[in-house]
């Protein structure tokens, strides 16, 4: 009897993931025994100080299962991002070609790549050195660098050099069009040219141009579109390299051996060839034409921010050699080179180019000031806080280039499409050329209806269609100071039919004030001991009307109730009703009478018992009113949810015009109603980063706390509800935008590529010559883009 050999295994990969949440040994421990559960893995080492784990694993085991398996754990895996910019990309299906290329690559979770930006943005779950992926793409036959190394993209320069090309194309190409359509057009310029030069002499000056035009402009299409066919993936530089040299080729053969070539089928073809290769030059000039335009609000903001400053001694210095702590001087009418704080002076600041609101801001020692800002008519000293990527100016221009880079998920129907898009349309040609000279035996006949179906093909327009609405609508969206912080986020909000605002700080101003106090002369100083350490906008109001404040310890927030800590020996309490089982029936006389004024309430109590009443009012921003009736002129239910008293709230919401209001809602409650209601929830406090994160579209206000500007997908930076309206119509424009595009890509070609086939001929109808097809072509493109620039015009909500 023969032993059993040893079982063996697929070859073993290796994985180096970074994790977070490891914060001890145990927790190198869990993470370790949840990788090793994992059928296939082979051994796992975490290490709590690297807050890496390296894992050698086999099939089944993969780097995705292994990463939900600790998301599941609690240890989520850390993506590492990286950006490429990739030129050469034409079509949609050149963006699919290297999106398949990159994700090919080992330890890829994901790659997106925009066709109008011209980048690709690769998320893997373990570092790999950027210039491998841009290798990898680069042997896919498009040239690749890593973001960081690529010089800056001047859209300019490529519009320069496609007119160029275009122009010496449209040199060499007018005389083979005149002579060849001029004779066609008026007969007895046809005999003259023929008596004066002979058909022969006339087909061969054709040929050396349109040998010229192929050869010179038109070899990028040859030098890209061959090797993708050789690869069996063709794109559209394929279907013009296929067509134009169909004709050419063709031509040829009539022109030096006449004798392959039935009688009857001796016809040249050479003008357009190279018609044909000038149309499509002139439709790519425009394009880039248009995608400069359509990237011009990055521009804009990116030159916002001078190259200078001067410092407080007036002397000049690069903003880069700028560091925090340093102070530096502003005149009237400079722009603030990077972000600070007033140290000095007083000022208006304009900050509409943050903000969208052009009523400039007042500024005063101890004020913050962002770059690319204008200060107004004032001196200011402002000591550096923040520079380079750090600032306010440079972390928007990378959220919005986020955002453009983003594919919504309306784009996978095209992707689905444009995948088989190009073979299916060379099947097509072939069937057509093949059905043609079938039927009527004419070869020359045959080879025009197949050359006119690849031509007419486009998938540019298709792969234009969604980023280049994307690219306009998040760069205007900016200009009027929203910012999508995710592009899918574009995509939800046009479909949003509810919005569900934070009362405190998102309607109402967030700078409540004291209007009253109940109770012993240390309840105010006292409340105010116990509100120093405490984050509430209420605590603020506190602090403010009380003035001195004594010292307390053993601080302790209560999530959705209050704050209490020890002052003078006693253990004083501050918060809502709830937080207290009993309210003298003094104390709640004055209470109801000021909820029902909408005035928010604290209670103090000492070691338990209620013994004050602090009465504090919110009143509502100036455009919260508008704001309301904006979004129902939108066709959108308003509706508001506070952690106040229900009587407080009410009095808010009839003054707004907000009908639906849940209140005396703890932070949890908030998630539960913005599950249930779904819709779009507004808010700004750390306590509204749950449901800002859970809601369908969470959009948070600028002026708030990082937390919740972190979990919302949607920021305003003025902080003003209004803004919301605003942010709405302008993602119903957008995605109305991409149905228009996406209507003209698909239907343009479903319409043409028939006719160009020649379905209609026998019916009496038209067939389309390649040139036609490709000036059709080219304009199809030029339609969607000057479509989408159309977005640039979108007006905010006021």
């Amino acid at each position: 009897m023969t032993a059993p050999g040893p079982i063996s295994h697929p070859p073993s990969d290796t994985a180096r993931l970074t994790l977070e949440g490891m914060t001890c040994a145990s927790c190198v421990a869990r993470v370790e025994r949840v990788l090793q559960a994992q059928p296939g893995v082979e051994k796992a080492d975490a290490n709590f100080g690297t807050g890496e784990t390296l894992v050698r694993f086999h099939a089944p085991a993969t780097r995705e299962g292994m990463a939900a398996a600790l998301a599941k754990a609690g240890y989520p895996v850390r993506p590492v991002v990286v950006d490429l910019s990739v030129d050469g990309m034409t079509c949609a299906a050149c963006t699919g070609r290297v999106e398949r290329v990159l994700k090919a690559q080992p330890g890829v979770a994901a790659a997106v790549a925009n066709l109008a930006t011209r980048r690709a943005q690769v998320t893997l779950w373990e570092p790999v050195a950027p210039e491998a992926l841009a290798a990898a793409v680069r042997k896919a036959g498009f040239a690749a660098t890593p973001l960081a190394e690529a010089a800056p993209a001047d859209p300019r320069a490529e519009e320069r050099r496609l007119w160029a090309a275009a122009a010496l194309a449209g040199v060499l190409a007018a005389p083979v069009f005149v002579t060849e359509m001029g004779g066609h057009l008026i007969p007895a310029f046809h005999m003259w040219l023929h008596a004066q030069i002979g058909m022969q002499t006339l087909w061969l000056m054709q040929f050396v141009l349109a040998t010229l035009v192929l050869i010179g402009p038109g070899r990028r299409f040859y030098l890209k579109g061959v090797p993708a066919l050789l690869r069996a993936a063709p794109d559209m530089n394929s279907l013009v390299a296929v067509g134009t040299g169909a004709a050419w080729a063709y031509s040829t053969v009539v022109l030096f051996a006449p004798a392959l070539v039935p009688a009857a089928s001796r016809a040249v073809y050479f003008e357009a060839a190279a018609v044909i290769v000038v149309l499509i030059l002139i439709g790519r000039a425009m394009e880039a034409r248009a995608r400069g335009q359509a990237g011009a609000a990055i521009a804009r903001l990116v030159g916002l921010q001078p190259k200078v400053a001067r410092l407080e001694d007036g002397s000049e210095v690069p903003v880069a050699s700028l560091m925090p702590g340093m102070r530096i001087a502003l005149r009237p009418g400079e722009r603030v080179p990077v972000d600070g704080v007033v140290v000095s002076g007083g000022s208006a600041v304009d900050e509409s180019m943050l903000t969208g609101e052009p009523v400039p801001v007042a500024k005063t020692p101890g004020d913050a000031v962002s770059a690319g800002t204008v200060n107004g008519t004032g001196a200011l000293v402002a000591e550096v806080r923040a520079v380079g990527a750090g600032t306010v100016l440079a972390r928007i221009v990378a959220l919005v280039e986020e955002a453009q880079g983003s594919k919504l998920p309306v784009q996978a129907l095209v992707d689905r499409v444009t995948l088989w898009f190009v073979p299916v349309v060379m099947a097509v040609a072939l069937l057509t050329a093949a059905v043609w000279l079938a039927v009527t035996g004419d070869m020359a006949r045959a080879l025009v209806s197949g050359v006119s179906v690849l031509i007419i093909a486009c998938p540019c327009a298709m792969g234009l269609a969604v980023p280049v609405s994307i690219l306009v609508g998040s760069g205007r969206a900016a200009e009027l100071g929203v910012l999508f912080r995710r592009g899918e986020a574009l995509q939800r909000l046009a479909g949003v039919t509810r919005v569900s605002f934070d009362k405190t700080g998102t309607l109402t101003e967030g700078r409540p004030r004291v209007t009253a106090v109940h109770g012993p002369g240390w309840v105010l100083p006292g409340a105010a001991a116990v509100e120093q350490h405490s984050e509430h906008p209420l605590a603020a109001a506190v602090l403010a009307a009380a003035g001195e404040v004594p010292e307390a310890s053993d601080f302790r927030a209560l999530p959705g109730l209050g704050a209490e800590a020890r002052v003078a020996g006693a253990r004083l309490s501050v918060g809502a009703a709830r937080m207290f089982p009993a309210i003298p029936a003094r104390l709640q006389v004055l209470a109801d009478a000021a909820a029902g004024q909408g005035e928010s309430l604290l209670f103090v109590a000492r070691e338990g018992e209620v013994q004050g009443l602090i009465t504090v009012a919110d009143a509502p921003r100036a455009s919260a009113a508008r704001a309301v009736a904006a979004l129902q002129e939108l066709g959108v239910t308003p509706a508001m949810i506070s952690g106040d008293t229900p009587a407080a709230a009410r009095a808010v919401a009839a003054r707004l015009g907000i009908a639906e209001v849940e209140a005396g809602v703890l932070p949890e409650g908030k998630l539960d109603l913005i599950r249930r209601g779904g819709g779009a929830f507004v808010g700004d406090g750390i306590n509204d980063a749950p449901a800002l994160a859970a809601a369908e579209v969470g959009i948070a206000m600028g002026t708030g706390t990082d937390v919740a500007i972190e979990a919302g997908e949607v920021v305003l930076m003025r902080g003003d509800p209004l803004a919301v309206a605003t942010a709405i119509r302008l993602s119903r424009a957008v995605m109305h935008n991409i149905r228009q595009n996406l209507f003209w890509a698909f239907g343009y070609n479903v319409a043409l590529i028939p006719v160009a086939a020649g379905v209609l001929v026998p019916f009496g109808g038209p067939q389309l010559s390649p040139m036609l097809a490709a000036g059709a072509m080219a304009l199809s493109s030029v339609l969607v883009l000057t479509n989408a620039l159309r977005l640039r015009f979108v007006r905010g909500v006021e």
